[in-house]
C-alpha cells in the first residue's frame, strides 16, 4: 500500500502552496502530487538568495514543511547514513589525535616554545587552558550521580525506567572502576547488594540510532549504566561552572534566539553551526584544553570503545552523543577556543556559546571558524552565517529582525492531537501577528483546511499557547470557559490513558530507592500514582477540562 498523507492535509497543502504562488511553492506542490518523495524530502532554500524576508519565509514555509516527516517514504538507508558519518567522525578524530599529540606532549610537559613557527600558537592553547581551568575549578573527587530518561547498555527499549535500571544488572567500564566506591554507597548500590545482582564489566557503549528525518538517522551511543550515572553528575558540575562564568544552558536556547534575531537586522553577530560536533571533539583536543584532573576524571568515566553491529571500534572521539557530559564539555570547549582568540572577546556578554551553536561578534567570525577547523571541527557552512540580513541559532531564524523559521511536521498526522499540534504550528508561522498581515491569507486557509478536518467535539477545544496542543490555540475572546467557584475551566483534548507499571513488581528498597532520587509521579502534589510511567506512556485521549483562570 503506498504513502499519502491524510485527505485534508495533503488539500490543504496544495492550496497553501498556490496561494503563496512562487516557483518553489508550485514545484513543492506538483512533487507531493506525484509522491516525488525523494525530491520533496531535499528541498532547500538558501538565505543569501533573498531580498526580503517574507520571500524568504514563503519558500522555507513550504519547503521545510515535510522535510522532517520521519515515516515518509524516501528511498534512504537512513540507518547506513548515521553509520557513515560515525565511520566519517572516527576519520576525522584521528587525523585530529594525531595533529595535536605533539602540541599535548609539550603543554603537559611545560616545554613549549612561544618563538617559532608554533610560537603564536603555543600562546593561543595557553590561554585556551588557562581559561577551561579558570572556569572549571577544582575537579570535585565526590560528584552526586543521576538517572537520564533514556537507555542503558543493559537497560533497553520500554525497561528503561529508574527502578528497572536499579533492578538490573549494572554494568560499567573497567576504567571507572574508582567510582564503584562511590556507587557501593549509593541507594542504588544498596538495592542491588539486596538482590544479589553482580557488577558486570563491559568495554565500553552500544551504536545505535534515532530516527532524524525522512533522510537520514542520527546516530547516538547507548552508555552502561553506571558510567552514565556518574557522567551525569559531572555533566551538572560543569554547567554550574559555566552559569559562574557567564552561560547561562538553563536558558541558554531563549538568550541564543533574541541575540539571533537582533543581529540579522543590525549585523553584530555571526552565527555558527558545526558538523556533527559532538562526534568531531577528539581525545587529544580535550586532554590539551582540560586540567588534568578533570580529564582524567572524565577520561575514566568515557567509553574507551563503541559496540558497531559485531565489531568493537576503539573511539578516537572523547564522547558522543547519549554520554552525559558531551553537551556541557562541548559547550565549554568551544567557548575556550572563542574566548583565546581575543582578550575583548567576553562569555555572556559578546560571546554565547549553547553546545554546537556558537555567536561570536561579526568582525572576529573568520578567526574562530580558523581556529575551531585547526582543532578537526567542521564548520557547517548551511548553518552559519557571518554576512547578509539572515542569522540562526537554537532553533530560531531570523530575516532583517523578522521570525521567518518555518514549521516542521515530525511525523504523519492521522489523528486528532496530532492535527491540533500542525494547526497550532502553522499559526505559529505568523497568524496570530497582526504585523505580517501579508502572511495572514495563505495561513489562515491553512489553518482552517486542518481544523475543520477535526470533529466538532475537538474543533470547540480553543485555548492559549500556555496550554501547548492539548488546544487550538486561539484568541481569547473564542475561548470556551465553565467556571467554578472563582477557578476558569478550559475544554481540551488531553491525555487519558497511561501505561503504568505497578511498584510490586520491584523490591521495596528498590522503590525507596526510586523516592528518594526523586522518581516517584505525584501529580499535582497529591497521592502518588501507583505505577510508574516508562517513555511513551500516553495510549489514549479524551475530551476533558483544564484550569486556566
Amino acid at each position: 500500500m503506498s504513502y499519502s498523507l491524510p485527505t485534508a492535509v495533503e488539500r490543504s497543502f496544495h492550496r497553501y502552496c498556490e496561494e503563496l504562488s512562487s516557483p518553489r511553492t508550485l514545484a513543492a506542490s506538483l512533487l507531493l502530487k506525484y509522491r516525488e518523495w525523494d525530491q520533496l524530502s531535499s528541498l532547500k532554500v538558501a538565505p543569501e538568495q533573498y531580498t526580503s524576508a517574507n520571500d524568504y519565509w514563503r519558500d522555507a514555509s513550504v519547503s521545510s514543511l515535510l522535510r522532517k516527516v520521519v515515516d515518509l517514504p524516501t528511498s534512504f538507508d537512513r540507518k547506513a547514513v548515521a553509520v557513515e558519518n560515525f565511520w566519517l567522525g572516527e576519520r576525522d578524530c584521528l587525523r585530529t589525535n594525531r595533529r595535536l599529540y605533539p602540541f599535548v606532549q609539550d603543554h603537559l610537559s611545560g616545554n613549549y616554545s612561544t618563538d617559532g613557527p608554533d610560537g603564536v600558537l603555543n600562546q593561543f592553547i595557553e590561554r585556551a587552558r588557562k581559561i577551561t581551568s579558570d572556569i572549571l575549578g577544582p575537579c570535585p573527587s565526590f560528584v552526586k550521580g543521576r538517572f537520564g530518561p533514556g537507555a542503558t547498555y543493559g537497560d533497553r527499549g520500554k525497561l528503561a525506567t529508574v527502578p528497572d535500571k536499579m533492578s538490573s544488572r549494572p554494568t560499567l567500564t573497567l576504567s571507572a572502576y574508582p567510582w564503584l566506591f562511590q556507587w557501593m554507597g549509593t541507594l542504588w548500590g544498596t538495592a542491588s547488594a539486596e538482590r544479589g545482582k553482580g557488577l558486570e564489566f563491559v568495554r565500553g557503549n552500544r551504536f545505535t540510532t534515532v530516527p532524524k528525518d525522512c533522510t537520514k538517522d542520527r546516530g547516538i551511543a547507548v552508555e552502561p549504566s553506571v558510567n552514565v550515572f556518574y557522567q551525569l553528575g559531572y555533566g551538572s558540575v560543569i554547567r554550574d561552572r559555566l552559569l559562574c562564568a557567564g552561560i547561562n544552558l538553563r536558558e541558554g536556547q531563549f538568550i541564543h534566539r533574541r541575540i539571533a534575531c537582533e543581529a540579522s537586522s543590525s549585523g553584530r553577530f555571526a552565527t555558527l553551526d558545526l558538523k556533527n560536533a559532538s562526534d568531531s571533539v577528539s581525545r587529544r583536543l580535550v586532554q590539551l584544553l582540560l586540567p588534568k584532573r578533570w580529564f582524567e576524571a572524565l577520561n575514566d568515566l568515557r567509553s574507551p570503545t563503541t559496540l558497531l553491529g559485531k565489531q568493537v571500534v576503539v573511539l578516537e572521539k572523547f564522547s558522543s552523543m547519549g554520554n552525559g557530559f558531551t553537551f556541557e564539555l562541548e559547550t565549554l570547549v568551544f567557548l575556550a577556543i572563542c574566548l583565546a582568540l581575543d582578550p575583548a572577546h567576553k562569555a555572556g556578554k559578546n560571546v554565547f556559546v549553547y553546545g554546537d551553536d556558537i555567536i561570536v561578534p561579526t568582525e572576529s567570525a573568520k578567526a574562530v571558524m580558523s581556529a575551531l577547523s585547526f582543532f578537526g571541527l567542521t564548520i557547517n557552512e548551511e548553518k552559519s552565517f557571518t554576512s547578509g540580513r539572515f542569522r540562526e541559532s537554537c532553533g530560531g531564524d531570523y530575516f532583517d529582525g523578522e521570525d521567518v523559521r518555518p514549521h516542521f511536521l515530525k511525523e504523519t498526522p492521522n489523528e486528532p492531537q496530532q492535527l491540533i499540534s500542525l494547526a497550532n504550528g502553522i499559526r505559529r508561522l505568523g497568524l496570530n501577528n497582526p504585523s505580517l498581515s501579508y502572511r495572514h491569507r495563505a495561513l489562515r486557509r491553512f489553518w482552517l483546511g486542518i481544523t475543520d478536518s477535526l470533529p466538532n467535539g475537538i474543533r470547540s477545544c480553543l485555548g492559549p499557547e500556555a496550554l501547548g496542543d492539548i488546544v487550538l490555540h486561539s484568541d481569547e475572546n473564542l475561548w470556551k470557559r465553565r467556571w467554578r467557584g472563582s477557578i476558569g475551566y478550559l475544554r481540551c483534548y488531553r491525555p487519558a490513558e497511561f501505561v503504568r507499571i505497578p511498584y510490586k513488581y520491584w523490591t521495596p528498597t528498590v522503590v525507596l530507592a526510586t523516592a528518594c532520587y526523586g522518581s516517584l509521579d505525584e501529580p499535582g502534589g497529591k497521592t502518588p500514582v501507583q505505577g510508574v510511567a516508562p517513555r511513551d506512556n500516553v495510549r489514549g485521549f479524551k475530551l476533558g477540562w483544564v484550569p486556566f483562570s
